[in-house]
């Protein structure tokens, strides 16, 4: 959890450390003797030592899925072969992990459980991320379990996760997608 650690520290730690390289690299070019290097020449090296490192992202084809301290490391289902395929065939889905399913528009859902051997919940979420239904699954179960609201996102993890982290409808997430390219 490394990154999601990266992710949630203060923008100013960041920006104190690019300030004191500048401070540094200021003062040893203003003093030190003998640097015959055109001004712009020692700009572009300063610039290309001291850009910020980008702010890290999931890997392709995942998001971090954050509700306050507890996150899960969720697959992106976002075309339908994905969405049709979801997490059949898992023999387990760790605590933490999941897939979060992306449709291009906000509607009533419904999942079933076809060759899905875990027993699963899933959450339903609206455009803005917040958590409109939870509806637990049972493994190998052709009947739908729709919505009780229009959704545009459905997260599934392992049975019980949400409660054990006590998420419920009306809870916010904050979603971190990873890079394109998957």
């Amino acid at each position: 959890m490394h990154a999601r650690e990266d992710f949630h520290k203060a923008q100013w730690r960041r920006f104190g450390s690019v300030l004191g390289v500048w401070a540094i690299a200021f003062a040893v070019g203003a003093c030190g003797p003998g640097d015959d290097r055109a001004p712009a020449a020692a700009d572009r090296s300063l610039a290309a030592e001291v850009a910020p490192p980008s702010e890290p992202l999931p890997p392709a084809g995942h998001a971090w899925v954050i509700f306050g301290a507890d996150t899960v490391i969720a697959e992106v289902a976002a075309t339908s072969d994905e969405r049709a395929e979801g997490l059949m065939y898992r023999e387990d889905v760790p605590d933490g992990t999941g897939m979060l399913f992306v449709f291009p528009d906000n509607q009533v859902r419904s999942f079933w459980m076809a060759n899905t051997y875990v027993a699963l919940d899933i959450a339903y979420m609206d455009p803005s991320f917040r958590v409109v239904d939870i509806v637990a699954m049972e493994p190998l179960i052709t009947e739908s379990y729709p919505s009780a609201a229009p959704s545009m996102y459905g997260l599934e993890v392992r049975q019980g996760w949400f409660a054990a982290k006590d998420i419920r409808v009306g809870t916010q997430a904050h979603i971190v997608f990873g890079v394109l390219g998957r």
